[in-house]
């Protein structure tokens, strides 16, 4: 077995463009270079922005690599919850906006010619409980009666031919999802955002930034590895890895950990048993596993192993915690080889939910909880269209943003065994 991302093994990331001195200029400089901020120096440059964006570590490094590759719509809450949180007529917006973003991962995918094995293959939500399943029919048709989108309910007796486990009690199904291989993705983002004109610095971390005014006219003066870049707009991109130089934003995260395992090739037959439709699948818990068929046809299995971000010890430790959870899925696995563990951190926000807009006057989009494929892209997208003057609301910059409790934030951490113990508790309970 082997500590390392299997994603990573199929792809080749492209290097900086960069040119012979660092840029002490910029019209936008784009701090992270995933998904968020690959998608956000795309759109700018196509429409002739001077942008720089800048990535402490390597292109796609961080959750943009990590991921299942789950292009997945709707939210991290069930939207019962989400209309009483935020009322009808936001949540339709919101949810129109999860539709949009499988389209515009899509469109993307298409117009760059990027070979990412991206297919429209649903995804199934399995249930843990008979209480879960009992839960769906009341979701799929308010979700067809609110925002006009079909699911479909899967009763028991008709689940093997979406997934050849029988431990759960029925499935809820919506064909719009996708599936991608998030690494091939990023280096397709990289290199249309090359062809388009923005300049992308690898190993530039930046260390602070400042606000500088000129003529009554405020400007940024970003400082980082590499030097230090002034620039018109800052667009903040770097996720659950974001540090002490933008502390605002920084104290708003809980880093949370998320590790995947990834078998050796299955048999087609084997392949096929497990997963027919070649589904993305998750299930009904808080804690949750995800899991899916690569397209070589391992099993990718994936969820909340550990809450503290990745180290050696905590990948290894989730190895066997997820090992055993896929057993107990997938019996017919009992003897299958495990060749692949990896271990990323994601961006939780205490109110689980999405977030974009300005920050100490800098923009930003954050907290995708498991959505961020399709989320983080066009975020991106609609950040950089409301840097050149794009009129509209960008519907998550409305709801309120309360930071991370004490002791789950960034940067003091002490407090995520007891989140991840109270989820583990409330899963036994609902």
């Amino acid at each position: 077995m082997k500590q390392e991302n299997y994603w990573l093994t199929t792809a080749s990331i492209p290097s900086g463009s960069e040119p012979a001195a660092f840029p002490e200029a910029a019209d936008v400089v784009v701090v992270g270079a995933g998904f968020t901020g690959l998608s956000a120096a795309r759109t700018l440059a196509k429409r002739g922005v001077n942008v720089v964006a800048l990535e402490a570590q390597t292109f796609g490094w961080g959750a943009s690599s990590r991921n299942g590759g789950m292009v997945l719509t709707g939210l991290k809450l069930p939207v019962p919850t989400l209309i009483k949180r935020y009322g009808r007529d936001l949540v339709r917006q919101m949810y129109a906006a999860s539709l949009a973003s499988i389209d515009c991962v899509e469109q993307i995918v298409q117009e760059e010619n990027i070979q990412c094995e991206f297919s429209r293959c649903g995804h199934l939500e399995v249930a843990c409980k008979q209480a879960h399943f009992d839960g769906y029919e009341e979701s799929a048709a308010l979700v067809k009666r609110e925002f006009g989108h079909e699911l479909r309910i899967i009763p028991r007796s008709q689940l093997r031919a979406e997934i050849g486990s029988d431990i759960y009690f029925g499935g809820l199904a919506d064909g719009s999802s996708a599936g991608l291989n998030p690494a091939r993705y990023v280096a397709g983002l990289v290199a249309a955002a090359q062809r388009a004109g923005a300049h992308l610095h690898e190993g530039a971390q930046v260390t602070k930034i400042e606000t500088e005014s000129a003529n009554g006219v405020r400007r940024f003066r970003v400082h980082t590895a590499k030097g230090a870049i002034r620039a018109r707009e800052v667009l903040l991109a770097s996720g659950a890895y974001t540090t002490r130089a933008t502390p605002a934003l920084q104290k708003k995260i809980i880093p949370i950990g998320s590790y995947i395992i990834a078998t050796e090739t299955l048999p087609d037959n084997l392949a096929q048993e497990l997963s027919p439709r070649n589904r993305m699948i998750y299930d009904s818990k808080h804690f949750l596993y995800y899991y899916r068929l690569t397209p070589d046809q391992r099993l990718l299995f994936g969820g909340r192993a550990a809450f503290f971000p990745e180290t050696a010890k905590t990948i290894l430790q989730s190895a066997e915690i997820l090992r055993r959870g896929m057993v107990r899925v997938y019996p017919q696995l009992r003897n299958a080889k495990i060749e692949y563990v990896w271990g990323g951190t994601i961006d939780f926000v205490s109110d689980v939910m999405p977030h974009a807009g300005k920050i100490d006057d800098m923009h930003f989009a954050i907290g995708y909880a498991g959505h961020g494929v399709a989320a983080a892209t066009y975020l991106g997208a609609k950040l950089a269209g409301i840097i050149c003057g794009d009129t509209g609301e960008l519907l998550f910059d409305s709801i309120g943003f309360p930071s991370a409790p004490p002791g789950l934030r960034s940067g003091n951490t002490w407090g995520l065994p007891l989140a991840g113990a109270y989820y583990k508790v409330l899963d036994w309970f609902t």
